[in-house]
């Protein structure tokens, strides 16, 4: 099966044809142009200055707040790095992103997962985990469009958590990464901007709404932490690349990067739409939530499927997909996250026939 062929729902990145590459190509050269001296120089560990200042603009914050890394799984590590020591309890969402699982268990962190709920995580349930005697050091939360479920967090739930935190004293790492990836709904408010206690970490990144190869992620916390964190960042790299940390600050300060927002959630909503009429046509008996943004799209599938067996038999019909289980400590053996970021929409309804037909020879 040759690579044109594949149809690829594994990958959570968007497809060439909704990057903004000229805009870009604009951005870098205006960033050589305006600051040659602060573009090719060494810089500082909190990351490129003036994109350090426009991000602490737009969450309301004072710039000593901010930290500018290379992608937000860097701002994870370093957050997770700073806070988890081995035999720390952690709470994360049932299921959740698969390098979070795996970056809190190789620091030797006691990991409780919080069942999703299709309005975001199952406060009830966290609140009867912390009413047994566990005291977490932080719960890590993606509260829109969340990796893998799809599903967004309601502000209800919102302002439950920050009160959970504030009564139980751990910390909320809000990781949104996919927030401004919106086609249906209303925005809701941060947990950060609900915030007064310095309750809230907060993690994003210009992967979504610009493009991957950028690698340009922050985190928003208080000072000191934040402080703490970039001496630690001083002495591993000296600073983040400043040539791409540029490159996005130009491209944010010029407007570019609200008609790439615009852009990418108008096609990632034809996508995410086609794909579930898609599934609701060729695998009857799928049970899924539709995201109102993002990139991804849970599917449980009759109980009959195990996607251990799916997998290999999909892939060779030329159609790849990521296991359930890969998000999960345990379970998920008839689930599969879809993304529809980097698939075309004529490639949606193929790859989902594809999927059909290996569901059917496994049962088989």
């Amino acid at each position: 099966m040759t690579a044109e062929q594949l149809i690829s729902f594994a990958r959570g990145a968007p497809s060439l044809d909704i990057v903004d590459v000229e805009g870009l190509k604009a951005a870098a050269a205006r960033a050589f142009d305006a600051d040659p001296a602060g573009v090719t120089a060494y810089g500082t560990s909190v990351g490129y200055l003036p994109l350090r200042k426009w991000i602490a603009d737009k969450h309301n914050v004072s710039p000593d707040q901010v930290i500018v890394t290379n992608g937000s799984l860097q701002a994870d590590a370093f957050l997770f790095g700073h806070l988890v020591k081995p035999g720390d309890d952690v709470v994360v969402e049932k299921p959740t992103y698969d390098r979070t699982l795996l970056n809190l268990q190789n620091l030797g962190a006691k990991v409780h997962q919080v069942t999703v709920q299709p309005d975001g995580i199952d406060v009830e349930e966290l609140r009867a985990l912390l009413e047994s005697g566990v005291r977490p050091k932080l719960a890590h939360i993606i509260p829109n469009y969340q990796n893998p479920a799809g599903v967004t967090l309601s502000e209800e739930k919102r302002r439950v958590l920050l009160a959970l935190a504030e009564q139980y004293e751990f910390i909320i790492f809000e990781d949104d990464p996919y927030v401004d990836i919106r086609f249906r709904g209303e925005p809701l408010p941060s947990m950060l901007s609900l915030d007064s206690n310095s309750l809230v970490v907060h993690a994003s990144s210009f992967t979504k709404t610009v493009c991957p190869g950028v690698r340009v992620g922050y985190l928003v916390g208080p000072a000191a932490l934040i402080d703490a964190i970039a001496k630690k960042a001083t002495n591993l790299y000296i600073s983040p690349g400043m040539v791409s940390e540029a490159i996005v600050h130009q491209f944010c300060v010029s407007g570019d990067i609200e008609e790439s927002v615009q852009t990418v959630s108008a096609a990632l909503g034809e996508r995410a739409r086609v794909l579930a009429e898609s599934i609701r046509k060729h695998i009857p008996g799928a049970t899924f939530t539709e995201p109102d943004g993002g990139y991804f799209l849970w599917v449980d599938l009759p109980s009959d499927v195990d996607v251990d067996k799916l997998f290999p038999a999909a892939m060779k019909k030329g159609v790849a997909v990521v296991k359930g289980s890969d998000f999960l400590l345990e379970g998920g053996k008839s689930s599969l996250r879809l993304a529809y970021s980097a698939v075309t929409v004529d490639q949606i309804d193929e790859g989902v026939r594809r999927i059909a037909e290996a569901i059917e020879e496994v049962r088989g």
